[in-house]
């Protein structure tokens, strides 16, 4: 007999009506800028630390790992975020399973600080996971103070013991490493430290983890890199090559990310110890985020690379959410940066696309800056990050101290109605018309697709205007909303059916305003209808 046959037609329409069709792939939706939850509804709390395929020894399916610190004050900030907390204190390193990439399992605290560092107070964090398959047992690699600690546990999601500390002193100069994460090499199995020099990390290393001396450990030292400072170093391979990251040394704060590409884990990396910006990221600062860890999805259609950024917003007061995940395109062995707040991926496949309620605007709650822009100290910056400001009259944009300010610094008050510490400030000592504006169009990877927008903000502003009005441009036609009042608490105003023709559009505020007349903007959002 065959399905054909009546009995076996009626066993599959039954099979599909009570348990439904065989489970395809979808496309499921990571959205950025907010805190993550598990499947079931609790908060995600992994910071610094990365993912890691490995066999569930319970069920026998690969699955993914997700391990990283949850500090006391990730929990503090995601219940308040109008506090920017001052220090950090370790609670433990958590692990998440998954098999999509998306609905994430807490599988518990897999190392405590009760076994590691009891009072919480020392630092205790930049880590992953690698498998020793010789003694069968999984090795956590973690900063721990000023050294390298090296814990074991024989699952993925066990506790982890306490196995031993390597002082680096011998291998490099310095007991501790910079920054570190663990890359696996999918293709040969073996595992790496990727680390920087632990003094003004102006070096990058590479170092195979192994077994010497009857201890887990690692077996050699390469420097790939010498030059400026850098941390958050990882890495993830592509096409056999691979790819060397970093951000620049910006305390908690957000960062351009780097890179270096080699044929050979052990380098020569190109260009020589000379990183290059990834295009895509000079706009916001990489999503407003740090790098942290890759993930490789290898699906039956494409291989799609996940940068995962760490926003340390706890510490820096920069957003919503401590992780910011985007998917990486390629020109050729050129890799780009794709900022989207929302996108969607299907794991198996490997696809991605953007999601219909993505927020086209780049660095939105202004919090991609570090300091009062213009700023004459590190980075000398003259206009906010992804923004143009246009003085049409007034006093100059310049590093002068009669230069206009351009970001706000909300008060904790006014963090309580818009996000994070920063906000555009549109204001002069003298008469000023000023023009502030960003033009959104299409990368070569992500479309912005004609169609009907709606463009929010939210804005808080003084009297003593003649003008002051939000805009969008797109196709020769003008959208806007005029400000009439003084409002003296946060507003949100709108624009509605924005009509956007040509993969492109301006976005913006004009402002025509009597000598300490002041404008504050925040939150800006456009999405498409």
């Amino acid at each position: 007999m065959n399905i054909n046959t009546l009995p076996f037609k009626i066993l599959f329409i039954f099979i599909y009506f009570f348990n439904g069709p065989v489970a395809e792939a979808q496309l499921l939706n990571i959205k950025n800028d907010s805190f993550w939850k598990t499947k079931d509804g609790k908060p995600i709390y992994s910071q610094g630390g990365g993912i890691f395929k490995f066999t569930d020894p319970m069920s026998g399916v690969q699955k993914y790992y997700w391990y990283g610190v949850q500090y006391e004050e990730a929990d503090v900030y995601r219940n308040n975020p109008a506090v920017t907390l001052p220090t950090s204190t370790f609670k433990s390193v958590t692990c998440y399973s998954s098999t999509d990439l998306v609905n994430w399992t807490f599988e518990g605290d897999v190392l405590t600080k009760e076994k590691v560092n009891k009072n919480g107070k020392t630092w205790v964090g930049r880590l992953g996971v690698a498998y020793i398959k010789e003694w069968k047992k999984y090795a956590m690699f973690v900063q721990h103070d000023t050294e390298v600690l090296i814990t074991l546990s024989d699952s993925p999601t066990g506790q982890f013991e306490w196995h031993q500390k390597i002082n680096m002193e011998k291998m490099i100069g310095t007991s501790n490493t910079g920054d570190q994460t663990v890359f696996t090499d999918e293709d040969t199995g073996k595992s790496y430290l990727i680390y920087s020099y632990g003094r003004g990390r102006n070096k990058i290393y590479v170092s195979e983890i192994g077994i010497k001396d009857e201890k887990i450990n690692l077996l050699d030292c390469t420097e790939v890199f010498k030059g400026e400072s850098r941390e958050g170093n990882c890495m993830f391979k592509y096409k056999n090559k691979y790819y060397m990251y970093a951000s620049n040394i910006y305390g908690w704060d957000a960062s351009f990310a780097y890179y270096l590409v080699s044929d050979n884990i052990r380098g020569p990396y190109v260009p020589v110890n000379d990183m290059q910006v990834m295009k895509g990221t000079e706009d916001d600062f990489a999503h407003i985020s740090q790098t942290g860890f890759f993930f490789s999805v290898k699906g039956s259609k494409q291989e799609t690379i996940v940068y995962c950024g760490d926003r340390w917003a706890n510490f820096a007061g920069n957003g919503l959410g401590y992780n910011q995940w985007c998917p990486i395109s390629f020109e050729g062995s050129t890799p780009y940066f794709n900022s989207l707040n929302s996108w969607n991926l299907e794991e198996k496949t490997g696809r991605w696309e953007v999601a219909k309620d993505n927020n086209y605007i780049k660095n939105p709650s202004f919090e991609a800056d570090r300091r009062h822009i213009p700023s004459p100290v590190k980075p000398v910056q003259i206009q906010l990050t992804g923004w143009f400001c246009e003085v049409i009259q007034g006093n100059t944009i310049s590093l002068d101290s009669i230069s206009p300010v351009l970001n706000h610094f909300n008060t904790e008050e006014e963090r309580k109605t818009v996000i994070g510490e920063k906000s555009l400030e549109i204001s002069d000592k003298i008469d000023f018309k000023r023009k502030t504006f960003q033009t959104i169009a299409s990368s070569p990877f992500v479309k912005l697709k004609d169609g009907v927008y709606t463009l929010s903000a939210k804005i808080k502003n003084s009297a003593n205007f003649k003008n002051l009005e939000m805009y969008a441009v797109s196709g020769n036609k003008r959208f806007s909303y005029s400000i009439k009042e003084e409002n003296t608490s946060w507003k949100t105003i709108t624009i509605s059916n924005i009509k956007i023709k040509g993969g492109k559009v301006e976005v913006g505020f004009l402002a025509d305003g009597k000598a300490n007349a002041y404008c504050y903007v925040d939150d800006l959002v456009l999405e498409e209808k």
